[in-house]
């Protein structure tokens, strides 16, 4: 499957994360010695589903300067792929550049804790569901029993809780199209507005009071849509954590060293 890695900076070197140690993109931090986009590649370089990995950022010098992307990009395994002004059009831009780019995989460049496991997981998972579009979710009991004392807030549906991990796949042009909800942004949070105009009225009634199962939910989408639609379930507690703000920063820097120390 093809990669693509959602690296854009909105904010640039006034991002809380990016002023933690004075770089231009938050993805460029370090986090326990290795810079955020270079370990979010890695992991999915090192991944059995992973074909050519693409880059979704605003130059291709700042891949350059990591010397491990640099060398990927050399080797011919990593690419630069501009991105647009918002989430979708990064997404549609790339879709319409890379060659033979289905079926396609979209992360993003602050998913540091994500590993070629978590995507191997989703990718294997997609595919065998012949969906057009697929989602990568977490349940809350599955976060609470590794973290009980985490504060997140998660999508309460008549199922239980749930949390996006940040991947996402297409397997066609049908299928991106379904993501000019993100042209806003992608943080719909519990905003009413933002979720009536990039779902409908019925969606966001069935999301704020509950009234449907996570099944239920991405059934509608893809009656909206014209698309199948797939949740994968992730059985990962790190994978609905990102690192959006300097607390992040700290926490998933705190997961690493663990795991370092447990290897």
């Amino acid at each position: 499957m093809t990669a693509l890695v959602l690296a854009a900076s909105r904010a640039g070197p006034q991002d809380a994360v990016a002023k933690l140690q004075n770089v231009s993109h938050k993805c460029l931090v370090e986090l326990d010695g290795e810079v955020m986009l270079q370990r979010v590649v890695r992991e999915i370089a090192e991944s059995r589903h992973a074909g050519d990995i693409y880059v979704s950022i605003e130059s291709e010098e700042l891949m350059r300067g990591v010397p491990y992307l640099n060398e990927m990009m050399e080797a011919g395994r990593l690419h630069f792929v501009a991105a647009g002004e918002n989430l979708f059009a990064s997404i549609e831009h790339a879709a319409n550049t890379i060659p033979n780019a289905y079926p396609l995989v979209v992360s993003t460049g602050d998913n540091a804790l994500h590993t070629s496991e978590m995507f191997d997981h989703f990718c294997a998972e997609t595919l065998s569901s012949g969906a057009q579009v697929s989602v990568a979710m977490t349940s809350a009991a599955t976060i609470l029993e590794a973290y009980p004392d985490g504060k997140r807030a998660f999508h309460e549906l008549k199922d239980g809780g749930w949390s996006s991990c940040n991947l996402y796949a297409a397997t066609s042009a049908d299928a991106v199209a379904a993501a000019k909800v993100f042209e806003t942004g992608g943080q719909f949070g519990k905003q009413p507005r933002r979720i009536l105009k990039a779902f409908g009225l019925r969606f966001m009634l069935m999301y704020k009071f509950a009234l449907a199962t996570i099944d239920g939910m991405a059934a509608h989408l893809a009656k909206r849509w014209g698309v199948e639609v797939k949740v994968v379930r992730m059985p990962f507690a790190d994978a609905p954590i990102d690192v959006d703000n300097p607390g992040d920063f700290a926490r998933t820097e705190a997961i690493l060293k663990k795991r370092r120390g447990a290897a």
